[in-house]
């Protein structure tokens, strides 16, 4: 029997819109080309634009340890009271007067600190609201640990293509990404990542608090809520609303303690568990995931959304929280900072909007909306609604 094989199928004509960036690749490419746009006045700003935006990426690591240096010394809490002098400032820090001029310089250049008058130092405008600000100050000096993991990225990209399991320092930080049953994680093992989460979490609850009234809820169920900080924040904006968290055993345990300080033991139930294996205990008309889904893969956090309907009533509310891939303005945030931030923590990904909609739609969730958040690039908002 003879066959006859198939015409090869012609490749499509490429469309006028690759065939612009073929080139401007061409050109960007050519010294000749780069020279010439650098020489003329209308291309010069954008040659020097583009120089100075890829030699920051080139000296990124640099500045994230310049700032890293201010947040140990405490160098803003040093200014907090007005600017000092170089000299009162290095007693204050204990370090020499050269290596301190070396990092106010530099400081100084990311507009960490400022010069003043009488050669005397104080904040700059993005080193000022660092001071008291606990919640970042505790999210650069963790990221010691993502830096310490970064070093080689390529190790980190063919270990994931292997498929081995995740090693590095942040891999032991956050224990329960890799864990096979984190339901058993001990107390010593949850401790650092608990507390990092505590810190931080007052910068997410007001975003979350600012756009959506808790209030209009009879009960609210934290799932991942971790020593309770968005409960005690939720607690204080609506003060009839009874409350629950739910997180695993280990980290349960430190939410109690933190929930009587704050007042809040009469109206309030902490439950220990596994979402992966046990049901999520129902009662509450509102369930939040405030910085959850992102920090698993496609599977588990469908699981997730799945056990969260089942513990809805009908007309229940799902109120999801996270930086989310594909921000307006926040691009690298999401595709690059999260991307490797979780690839070295060993599971989850960085989710755009839309996909975390098809997700809710596949858990069975309805009515899915986007929540305006003043700062998109902090959280983003999703409510959804089990019909």
């Amino acid at each position: 029997m003879n066959t006859v094989a198939n015409p090869a199928v012609p490749e499509a004509a490429p469309s006028l819109r690759e065939r612009w960036w073929a080139l401007r690749d061409r050109w960007l490419a050519s010294p000749r080309f780069r020279r010439a746009a650098a020489a003329f006045p209308l291309t010069r700003p954008v040659a020097r634009r583009r120089a100075r935006q890829l030699f920051d990426l080139v000296a990124g690591f640099v500045y994230s340890q310049v700032l890293y240096a201010c947040v140990q010394l405490r160098l803003f809490e040093q200014l907090a009271g007005g600017p000092l002098t170089l000299e009162a400032l290095a007693a204050r820090l204990g370090l020499g007067s050269e290596a301190l001029l070396r990092l106010l310089e530099a400081a100084a250049a990311l507009e960490l600190v400022q010069p003043r008058a009488g050669g005397r130092w104080g904040l700059g405008p993005l080193g000022a609201p660092m001071v008291g600000n606990t919640a970042v100050a505790a999210m650069v000096e963790h990221h010691r640990a993502l830096y310490a993991d970064l070093r080689d990225p390529v190790a980190l990209l063919r270990q994931e293509s292997r498929g081995l399991p995740p090693g590095g320092e942040l891999a032991r930080y956050w224990p329960y990404a890799a864990y096979e049953t984190p339901g058993a994680l001990p107390d010593t093992a949850v401790a650092a990542y608990s507390a990092l989460m505590s810190a931080s979490q007052p910068l997410v609850a007001e975003e979350i608090l600012g756009a959506y009234p808790v209030a209009r809820h009879r009960c609210l169920l934290d799932v991942g809520g971790g020593e309770g900080g968005f409960l005690v924040s939720a607690a204080a904006a609506a003060p009839r609303l009874r409350l629950m968290l739910f997180d695993l055993p280990a980290v349960a345990q430190r939410a109690t303690p933190r929930l009587a300080q704050a007042g809040l033991a009469g109206r309030s139930q902490v439950c220990g568990g596994d979402f992966r294996t046990e049901p999520l205990p129902q009662g509450a008309d509102l369930v939040t995931l405030v910085r959850v889904v992102h920090d698993h893969d496609d599977a588990t956090a469908l699981t997730l959304l799945r056990a969260v309907h089942a513990a809805l009533p009908q007309g229940g509310v799902l109120l999801l929280a996270e930086p989310m891939a594909g921000t307006a303005g926040a691009e690298a945030m999401g595709g690059a900072y999260f991307g490797f931030y979780l690839l070295a923590m060993g599971r989850g990904r960085p989710r755009t909007r839309a996909r975390l909609v098809e997700l809710l739609q596949q858990a069975g969730f309805g009515r899915v909306r986007a929540l305006g958040t003043r700062l998109p690039l902090q959280t983003q908002l999703l409510s959804a609604q089990r019909s």
